[in-house]
């Protein structure tokens, strides 16, 4: 997917940047979104759905999620793992 361009010059610095931004993100759950946006290409709703409802309860149950709940509630940044 392609939302952003960046011109030339500055387009090492953007990326790598962009790259670490993600990293610091919560990487098993973006890893199930991409999952689940590949299967909406080639399933209907209701199978769309069930697919979603198994990768919701999978990404709940990381430490991420927890981390990300917790910060929440703490109002705090939150660090997350990957795992």
């Amino acid at each position: 997917m392609i939302w952003k361009v960046f011109p030339d010059e500055t387009f090492e610095a953007e990326s790598v940047k962009m790259a670490e931004t993600l990293a610091q993100m919560p990487t098993r759950g973006l890893a199930l979104t991409k999952k689940a946006l590949n299967h909406a290409f080639s399933c209907d709703f209701e199978g769309q759905l069930v697919l979603e409802d198994q990768l919701q309860s999978l990404a709940g149950e990381t430490h991420d999620y927890k981390e990300g709940v917790a910060a929440f509630l703490e109002k705090r940044k939150p660090v997350f793992k990957g795992e």
